[in-house]
């Protein structure tokens, strides 16, 4: 358990910088205080002394403003940033290096099952090492978050992410390239670090702004040919005339 605080420590002072020594961490950081007291709720959940469990998350819950289950499974250089609204649920799994901004929610939905059969059934989403997760997105369900995959603010995650990606929107969905392995192991805050990132809601839009701009000018055409038939009889009369002027008299 100290093991993994000291790491926790360590990803805060690595990732965070405005955070000036790890002392200033270990009093001030309410994401910090939020995964010490994980962990020591989890240690208990294990031991099925749930109720002590859940005691102490509420604990955290009161003087944090963070909400994780003592049944989640959290990593190792764990770090929640800013912290205040942050939901993990009970069968969340959270792998090494995972970043949280503000507001998230890995949230569960209802298993399709009787309601007595629900107690350890997965609900909740799986995030995979070096994932980082913006302000206010929600990911639901149980569903797999792969390596390295960045999930921008305020988006809606409800299906699996590849890896090395970017999610943005609601519905998630891709936006910009894949990160590259360079990318993927370098931190970006809010999951925002590439710089061709943007919206693919956006792109369309702009894809079908151009095709309209392009027949809108088109259909003008047809309309002045059918506003003015001279100017299309003007052109044939042009295309005969060039035409005599070219034949040569026997």
């Amino acid at each position: 358990m100290f093991k993994h605080i000291r790491d926790d420590l360590d990803a805060v002072m690595e990732r965070d910088p405005a955070a000036r020594s790890r002392f200033e961490v270990a009093c001030l950081y309410p994401g910090f205080h939020a995964i010490a007291f994980h962990r020591l709720a989890n240690g208990l959940w294990r031991r099925n002394l749930r109720f002590l469990g859940r005691l102490v998350s509420q604990i955290a819950r009161f003087v944090t403003g963070i909400e994780i289950h003592p049944g989640a499974t959290i990593g190792r250089r764990f770090f929640i940033d800013h912290g205040n609204g942050v939901v993990i649920g009970e069968t969340a799994e959270i792998g090494d290096g995972v970043t949280l901004y503000q507001n998230v929610t890995l949230g569960g939905v209802a298993p399709s099952v009787d309601s007595a059969s629900q107690i350890n059934v997965k609900r909740h989403p799986t995030l995979r090492d070096n994932v980082i997760v913006g302000s206010g997105a929600q990911v639901l369900g149980p569903i797999t978050v792969n390596r390295c995959a960045r999930i921008g603010a305020n988006a809606v995650v409800v299906k699996d992410v590849a890896e090395g990606v970017t999610m943005v929107g609601v519905a998630a969905r891709e936006a910009g390239r894949k990160l590259s392995e360079t990318e993927r192991e370098r931190f970006a805050a809010y999951g925002i670090g590439a710089n061709d990132l943007s919206d693919p809601v956006t792109r369309m839009i702009d894809a079908l702004m151009d095709k309209v701009q392009s027949l809108s000018m088109r259909v003008e055409e047809l309309e002045r040919e059918h506003e003015d038939p001279e100017v299309g009889d003007s052109a044939e009369n042009g295309a005969g005339e060039s035409e005599s002027r070219t034949r040569i008299p026997f």
